[in-house]
């Protein structure tokens, strides 16, 4: 198995394309469908419904005598075409239907398919209240995509088919129903009422949608449509606090597209145990009811306002513009995640937007390195939903900001005005957006979309600076470290800026452009003067990784003058990878004086880094930060640390609190994780047990942020069996789920320093939550097998993995399968040594603090 995961050709990469993987195509269309109608009456006690869905093809060829709908686990009663019964075969998966009459082109057909659904596992879902859970709100939700929606309703089940569509629902009268669409009628009967709803404009099925429950209603407008929020009763102040903007951003948005928004209102439905974070059905968003934000969330949460812009942009890219193929969900995911970065620019400013950029890039990087590499436009896996990975969402962010980079502002706005006005209401491939840009803008991209998006990687750059001051001559050499092949290698035109601070606010960078096409090359730049500091891709544009080479005194000028906040944060982990007193001296001053957050918080990252018992000294500082997210970083950097002074700064923190819950929650894992190392007067266990333990009985809040954070902290204390004992008891059904899913992750840190009685106690609780049919908890079980050292826990991931109905548990479960593999062979080996190390290391570098300080002291007698 591990074998087959590995992908030799690749540069070692782990290959996206499991065992199984094959080429997917939409199947043959037999007509178009016009229209879908769902009746249906909801019996929410029992999970279950009965109604017909009805559906209108146009014929688009004659003699078609037989057609295939996608049904899964549906109870099919009867079917009838124009009103006459028909003969079909129903395997549990697919719905064959035997035509009487075949078909001819122009003669449309009304299908009426009766059936009934009884405790459906996946496309709809019922949520109620039980002996574990008695204050679950009872609700009713759907969701669609990748390919679900043939688990609630028959029908022909991929993107490439847009169809207008109604639902009719009768529901509890105490109960509202949402949907596609406008509510174009409402009836009582008796003691339910019934909510019918017309989605006019054309769609794919994964994007119908319904959501039932108990819920507030928040009225809101953009140019007098309806812009609806619908939460829990008892939230409406958290609803506005959370999705507040929407109008502005429908506003913005519309704008920015070039396309006023096309739908008759938009509706934002916030669930109880939602599986995503929100789903762009059209007009008709869902979201989880744990993006809601109370006054002390909001402090220091984006998340959410992110998710909302996120979702919202899907109501252009990806409704209104419909993918043909799942292959190319970059093009709607991508632009959805660049639309939290446009939004961000808007809302915050450009160094806001620039860092947002980096943040989404290195979610990339860490799956192209840590996960897989893959081409982003691919048709080959097991199932659509493995392609809903960072690859599409945070990659395509950035191929998008490097379209618009190398267009600029004005043709790449025309570009992507174009392809909205030509394809709205249309389903799209890649290279509808390749011939937009041309269209409107005379430019061929397939250079770009050649080397970022069917192919995969990335480049990474190492740059070198020296100058020749007698012929003044700043020499760049460039090195593409990522290449074994010049298959590998990536042909770029990237700026190099050389700049002079000049005592001036913002610094004066004399910019030249070269082409970086070869595995090495060396640039030559005449200069009037030496620079103070070099800045290579001036203004970041490119998705890449880069290690600068350059001496201190640059790097220094560029972490304190470099206009661009990305360009400065890769001079801190330059000058962290150098060490030193000069370089902490740079970073701490940096902690101190820098006035964009983004920065500060990388800064008090690489300090940490930093070998010497001075960076503490600057890292203490940043814990009266003003900013909580700089504060946060600060608490997390600590735990890199690891002495006696870190954790007492952190301790306070634990007992006294911070105005952030995630502040709170980074020092009590932190707490946790200083304490575990060997530190000379190490705190003795049961006092950090009495601690984390207080956490978790005082601190239940928004979200459970907090107690999560020390169920984080208690999972460091590896071979602790009072703190395994205590995680343990918070894996029970009735612990808040959030904290519940917490500790079943925590489960599998914690197992790699228990005895073997214990280990074997955590394998068995793992494997009884296993059995367990939610989503998340599956994922929970199956992130904590992945950080196992033995080969029991392959045994529970091979059976989840051959149980599990849902496409992406079975792709982690079968990836860390392999990661359990490499952890049996490898780990238990190196434990030691590791441990060993890290002795070393402190014994190290209390030898140079001291030679350090030594050093200063000589310099400042002698001066």
């Amino acid at each position: 198995m591990s074998q087959s995961y590995f992908d030799t050709e690749n540069n070692g990469h782990r290959s996206f394309e499991l065992p199984g993987a094959k080429p997917h195509y939409n199947p043959d269309r037999p007509g178009q469908v016009e229209h879908i109608f769902l009746d249906l009456n909801l019996d929410i006690p029992h999970q279950s419904y009965q109604g017909t869905c009805s559906i209108r093809l146009l014929p688009v060829r004659n003699g078609i005598d037989r057609l295939t709908l996608d049904a899964v686990n549906l109870n099919i009663q009867s079917i009838q075409v124009d009103e006459v019964a028909q003969n079909f075969d129903y395997d549990g998966e697919q719905l064959s239907i035997q035509l009487a009459q075949p078909t001819q082109i122009n003669k449309r057909l009304l299908i009426a398919i009766a059936y009934s659904v009884e405790k459906p596992q996946r496309g709809i879902y019922f949520i109620q209240p039980d002996k574990h859970y008695p204050h679950k709100p009872t609700q009713v939700w759907t969701q669609g995509e990748d390919e679900d929606s043939r688990f609630w309703f028959p029908c022909f089940d991929y993107p490439g088919q847009l169809s207008t569509s109604e639902i009719r629902v009768s529901v509890p009268k105490h109960l509202v129903a949402i949907s596609n669409g406008e509510l174009i009628d409402t009836q009582k009967d008796g003691d339910r009422q019934i909510y019918h709803w017309s989605q006019q404009q054309i769609h794919p099925t994964y994007l119908m949608t319904l959501a039932v429950g108990d819920f507030a209603e928040i009225r809101d407008e953009w140019q007098g449509k309806p812009v609806t929020y619908y939460v829990e009763k008892g939230r409406e102040s958290d609803a506005k606090r959370s999705m507040g903007k929407t109008p502005r951003m429908m506003e913005f948005l519309s704008e920015k597209y070039g396309y006023p928004y096309a739908f008759p209102k938009y509706a934002q439905v916030c669930v109880d145990d939602f599986i995503f974070g929100g789903m762009e059905n059209t007009s008709t968003t869902l979201l989880t009811d744990r993006c809601l934000l109370d006054e002390r969330a909001a402090l220091d949460n984006r998340n959410t306002e992110s998710l909302v812009v996120h979702e919202l942009a899907h109501q252009w890219f990806g409704d209104l513009l419909v993918i043909k193929h799942w292959s190319h969900a970059w093009i709607k995911e991508g632009m959805a995640s660049y639309s939290e970065v446009m939004w961000t620019e808007h809302e915050y400013g450009q160094q806001e937007a620039a860092y947002y950029r980096l943040l989404e890039a290195r979610s990339y990087l860490s799956e192209d390195s840590s996960r897989y590499r893959r081409p982003m436009v691919t048709h080959v896996y097991r199932e659509a939903i493995e392609l809903y990975d960072r690859h599409i969402y945070e990659k395509g962010s950035c191929v998008y900001h490097m379209i618009r980079a190398e267009l600029g502002e004005e043709l790449f706005w025309q570009a992507i005005h174009i392809f909205v006005q030509d394809n709205a209401h249309k389903t799209v491939e890649t290279v509808d957006l390749l011939r937009a840009i041309e269209k409107s803008t005379g430019r061929n991209l397939t250079f770009l979309f050649d080397q970022y998006v069917y192919r995969g990687g990335h480049p990474d750059f190492k740059v070198a600076y020296s100058w020749d001051g007698d012929a003044k001559l700043a020499k760049i050499t460039v090195t593409q470290t990522q290449a074994t092949t010049d298959k590998d290698l990536f042909d770029l035109k990237i700026p190099i800026g050389f700049g002079y601070s000049q005592q001036q606010e913002v610094a004066a960078l004399q910019t030249f452009t070269v082409r970086v096409h070869e595995k090495e090359q060396s640039f030559y730049f005449p200069l009037a003067e030496k620079p103070q500091f070099i800045s290579f891709d001036v203004g970041n544009h490119y998705l890449k990784t880069v290690s600068l080479e350059y001496p201190l005194p640059e790097l220094k000028a560029q972490l304190e003058f470099d206009p661009n906040p990305i360009s400065r944060i890769d001079a801190a982990a330059a000058l962290a990878k150098k060490g030193g007193l000069e370089a902490t001296k740079a970073l701490s001053a940096s902690l101190q004086n820098e006035l964009f957050w983004g920065v500060r918080i990388e800064v008090a990252k690489q300090l940490a880094q930093v070998k010497l018992d001075q960076a503490f000294d600057g890292l203490v500082a940043g814990l009266k930060d003003q900013n909580a997210l700089v504060r946060r970083a600060v608490v997390e950097a600590l735990a890199q640390i690891k002495t006696h002074e870190s954790y007492k700064a952190v301790k306070g923190l634990v007992q006294d609190g911070d105005p952030s819950y995630y502040v709170e929650a980074m020092a009590a894992r932190t707490i946790g994780t200083i304490a575990a190392a060997n530190l000379d007067e190490k705190p003795k266990e049961e006092k950090v047990l009495k601690l984390l333990k207080s956490v978790l009985e005082e601190k239940a809040g928004w979200n459970e942020v907090v107690r999560s954070g020390a169920v984080a902290g208690l999972a460091e204390l590896k071979t602790s069996e009072a703190a395994l004992n205590l995680l343990l008891e918070y894996t029970r059904l009735g612990t808040p789920q959030p904290l519940r899913l917490a500790t079943i992750r925590a489960l599998g840190k914690i197992s790699v320093g228990q005895n073997p009685v214990n280990l074997e106690r955590i394998l068995e609780k793992l494997a009884e939550l296993a059995r367990e049919t939610f989503f998340l908890t599956q994922i929970a079980v199956v992130t904590a097998l992945a950080q196992m050292e033995t080969p029991k826990a392959i045994k529970i991931l091979r059976s989840l993995a051959d149980q599990t109905p849902d496409g992406r548990v079975r792709r982690y479960a079968d990836e860390s399968i392999g990661n359990v593999q490499k952890n049996v062979g490898t780990e238990s080996a190196l434990r030691q040594l590791r441990e060993e190390l890290n002795q070393l290391k402190q014994q190290n570098q209390e030898l140079v603090s001291r030679l350090e300080n030594l050093e200063a002291k000589s310099k400042s007698t002698t001066s």
